[in-house]
């Protein structure tokens, strides 16, 4: 039996982000649940480390997703284990990250109309969008960023940092004849593998960027509906607000 990091990555193509958006979301209505109860996953929120406004200090993914993660964790060779990075993401940091990144194109490229640094940017950062019919992945809890690290705790290379801009950020980007960095790609093909075989599916420009029952995982999958659409985690004033105005309360 081949291991993992001997099965080449397939050429991903292009993708467009307007194909999924005319999927039916049918949510489950699955909970948020909390990446740091876990004792078998590695969590490192990047953006609430990174000190971006409003980023989560948690990662919160949905039931299935959390229950996906630990099966990857059983495909993931000794020596190395599983990081998740980001999971639920509010909208804000969407919009800021998206925003961010439009404002370093204008800057590096003035002569670039706006229509088309908008779609260089989305190769890198998703759209926001707080559509109910058509969320930002991350709002839904569906998607997950994720990369690995050594038993130590020391991330491992996985040929571009996570988030950079880089050609070679692509899925695939690592698989030409050319390239000569072995161990990232080994690393690479076993991240893709490991979380393609637990039912993930993988957004093409985002070596990091994994989703499962969201839109863009029915798109992949050609499922008929979405599972999970816009959620949030608890919010005990909001349910407060709630049960008192539904006289629960009192």
């Amino acid at each position: 039996m081949k291991s993992l990091q001997q099965f080449p990555i397939p050429k991903c193509g292009e993708f467009s982000w307007n194909d999924y958006k005319a999927i039916e979301i049918v949510d489950n209505g699955e909970a948020l649940i909390p990446l740091s109860t876990s004792s078998q996953l590695v969590t490192y929120p990047f953006y609430a480390k990174m000190g971006i406004a409003n980023a989560m200090s948690e990662c919160f993914v949905r039931e299935s997703v959390f229950e996906k993660l630990h099966q990857v964790t059983q495909l993931i060779p000794a020596g190395k284990k599983l990081v998740v990075l980001d999971g639920w993401r509010p909208f804000s940091v969407q919009q800021h990250l998206f925003d961010t990144l439009i404002n370093i194109l204008k800057k590096s490229f003035p002569d670039h109309s706006e229509r088309y640094l908008h779609e260089k940017a989305k190769s890198l950062v998703s759209p926001p969008s707080s559509d109910v019919k058509a969320p930002s992945p991350h709002i839904t809890g569906g998607s997950v960023d994720v990369t690995l690290c050594d038993d130590m705790g020391r991330f491992l290379d996985m040929g571009t940092h996570f988030d950079e801009a880089n050609s070679l950020s692509w899925t695939d980007g690592l698989e030409s004849d050319g390239y000569t960095n072995q161990e990232a790609q080994q690393n690479r093909r076993i991240l893709y593998h490991a979380m393609s075989e637990v039912g993930f599916t993988n957004l093409p420009s985002e070596w990091w960027h994994y989703d499962f029952g969201n839109q863009l995982w029915a798109y992949r999958t050609k499922a008929a509906q979405a599972l999970y659409g816009v959620t949030r985690p608890r919010d005990i004033i909001k349910q407060w607000e709630s049960e008192i105005l539904d006289n629960k309360f009192i």
